[in-house]
C-alpha cells in the first residue's frame, strides 16, 4: 500500500505546486500587460483631449481675431488673449506624451510650427489693426496665409488624433489578449487543480482504506489478546482457587493428623507420667521433675490445639461462624493486648463462604498485630436480605492503598478468596487514621454473581 500511495503523492504535490506557480505567473503577466495597456489608453485619451482642446483654442483665437478686425472693438480680443497662454501650456503637455514615439514626435513638431505661424499671423493682423493700418492688415488677410496655416493645424491635429486612436485600439487589443491569456491560463490551472484534487482524493481514499484495514487488524488483534487475557485470567483464577482448596484440604488433613496422632501420643505420655508419679511416692526431686514434665505436656497439648485451630478451626464446624469469630477475637485480644469490639449478627452462608469470612478476619487480625500499631480493633458481621457484609477496622497508622507493593500476598489472597466466593473486597486506609477492610458476599438465598472488579 505504501508503494501505491507514494507515487500519487509524488505526482499530486508537484502538480498542485506547478498549478499555483502557473496561476501566479499568468496573473502577474496579465496584470502587468493590462496595467501597461491601461496606461497607454489613458495617455492616448489625454493626448486626444489635449489636441481637441488645442483646436478649440485655435478656433477661439481665430474667431476673436476676425471679430476684432471687423469691428475694432477690443472686447473681441479677450478670448484671444486668454487662450494664448493655454495654447503654450497644452503644447508643452502634449510634447511629453510623444517623447517615446519618434514618428508622432515629428508630427507634433510640424503641428507646433503651424500653430506658431498661425498665432504669428493673428498677432500681426491684430497689431496692425490696433495701429490703424487698415491697408496692411487687410493685405495680410487677403493673402490667405492664416487660412492655409489653420488648415495645416487641423490636418496635423487630425493625424495625431488618429495616431492616438490607433494607440487606444492597440491597447484595447493588448488588454483583450491579456484577458484571453488569463482565461486560457486559468482554465488550464483549473484543470491541473482538478487533476491534483482527483489524485489527492484517490490518495486519501487509499490512505483511509489502509487505515481501516490496519484498524481492523488492530481491533482483531486486540480482541484476540483480550480473549487470551480473559482465558488466562480465568485459568489463573481457577488455579488459585484450586490451590486454596488444596491448601485448606492439606490444612484439614494436617489438623486431623495432629489431632489423631500427635494428640494420642501426647495424651499417652501424660498418662504415663501420671502413673510414674503415683508409683514414685514421696521422692521430692522426682515429683518435681514429673510435675514439670506434666506442665510441658500440657503446654504441648495446648500448642497442638492452637495449631489445629489455626489450620482448621473446629469451632467453625461445631459452633458456627459467629461463635468462631468471637473466639478468634478473644484469643487475639489476649495475645495482643488490644481492645476488640465485635458486632456479629447471625448469617446464613455456605460452609466454604463461612471459611472465607473466617480466613478474612484471621488474616486481617494478623496484619493488624504485625503492622498497624493500633489500640482498638472492630469486627462487624451484618446480614442483609441479599448479601452479608464483614468488616475489620482499626485505628492504627494506616497506609497508602495506591502504593501497595505487588508482593502483598496477604491482601491479594483475601481479595481472591472473596472474589472466588462471588463477593467484593474493599480496602480503605488513610495514613494516620487507620484501616478498614470490608467484604460483601451473597447470602445463601441469593444467586451467586461474579465479583465486580
Amino acid at each position: 500500500m505504501r508503494s501505491f500511495v507514494m507515487p500519487k503523492m509524488a505526482i499530486s504535490m508537484p502538480l498542485a505546486v506547478l498549478a499555483v506557480c502557473l496561476l501566479v505567473i499568468i496573473n502577474e503577466t496579465g496584470y502587468s500587460r493590462s496595467t501597461a495597456a491601461v496606461a497607454d489608453m489613458a495617455r492616448a485619451q489625454q493626448t486626444r483631449a489635449g489636441l481637441s482642446s488645442l483646436l478649440q483654442y485655435m478656433l477661439d483665437a481665430e474667431t476673436s481675431q476676425r471679430g476684432f478686425l471687423l469691428t475694432g472693438d477690443v472686447r473681441y480680443l479677450e478670448p484671444y488673449e486668454r487662450v494664448s497662454d493655454e495654447i503654450s501650456r497644452t503644447l508643452q503637455a502634449l510634447r511629453s506624451n510623444y517623447l517615446d514615439n519618434p514618428s508622432d514626435l515629428d508630427e507634433y513638431s510640424r503641428l507646433t510650427r503651424h500653430i506658431e505661424r498661425k498665432m504669428s499671423e493673428i498677432d500681426v493682423t491684430v497689431r496692425l489693426r490696433r495701429e490703424g493700418n487698415e491697408d496692411a492688415w487687410k493685405f495680410v488677410v487677403t493673402t490667405d496665409v492664416g487660412q492655409e496655416q489653420m488648415e495645416q493645424v487641423r490636418s496635423q491635429a487630425q493625424k495625431l488624433i488618429e495616431s492616438s486612436a490607433r494607440r487606444i485600439d492597440v491597447a484595447q487589443e493588448q488588454i483583450a489578449r491579456a484577458l484571453r491569456l488569463s482565461r486560457v491560463g486559468i482554465a488550464l490551472v483549473a484543470l491541473a487543480g482538478l487533476l491534483a484534487f482527483y489524485l489527492y482524493l484517490r490518495q486519501s481514499t487509499a490512505l483511509a482504506l489502509a487505515g481501516e484495514r490496519e484498524q481492523s487488524a488492530l481491533e482483531s488483534e486486540r480482541l484476540r489478546l483480550e480473549a487470551e487475557v480473559r482465558e488466562r485470567t480465568a485459568t489463573l483464577a481457577e488455579l488459585a482457587t484450586h490451590l486454596q482448596q488444596v491448601r485448606e484440604s492439606e490444612r484439614g488433613h494436617l489438623a486431623r493428623e495432629l489431632h489423631d496422632e500427635l494428640g494420642a501420643l501426647l495424651t499417652a505420655a501424660k498418662l504415663d507420667v501420671a502413673r510414674l508419679k503415683s508409683r514414685l511416692g514421696d521422692s521430692p526431686d522426682a515429683t518435681q521433675r514429673l510435675q514439670h514434665l506434666t506442665e510441658l505436656l500440657n503446654s504441648g497439648i495446648a500448642l497442638k490445639r492452637r495449631i489445629i485451630e489455626d489450620l482448621r478451626p473446629s469451632s467453625l464446624s461445631n459452633l458456627g461462624l459467629v461463635p468462631s469469630l468471637e473466639i478468634l477475637g478473644r484469643e487475639f485480644a489476649q495475645r495482643s493486648g488490644l481492645d476488640i469490639e465485635t458486632v456479629l449478627e447471625p448469617v446464613e452462608l455456605e460452609e466454604n463462604d463461612q471459611l472465607t469470612v473466617y480466613r478474612l478476619v484471621q488474616e486481617s487480625l494478623t496484619n493488624i498485630g504485625k503492622y498497624a500499631q493500633a489500640t482498638e480493633v472492630g469486627i462487624a458481621l451484618k446480614d442483609y436480605s441479599s448479601h452479608v457484609t464483614v468488616e475489620v477496622s482499626d485505628n492504627g497508622k494506616g497506609f497508602d492503598v495506591s502504593r501497595v507493593v505487588a508482593g502483598s500476598h496477604g491482601l491479594a489472597g483475601m481479595r481472591h478468596r472473596v472474589e472466588a466466593a462471588g463477593g467484593r473486597l474493599t480496602i480503605t486506609s488513610v495514613i494516620g487514621q487507620g484501616t478498614r477492610i470490608s467484604a460483601t458476599l451473597p447470602s445463601r438465598t441469593s444467586p451467586r454473581t461474579a465479583a465486580d472488579t
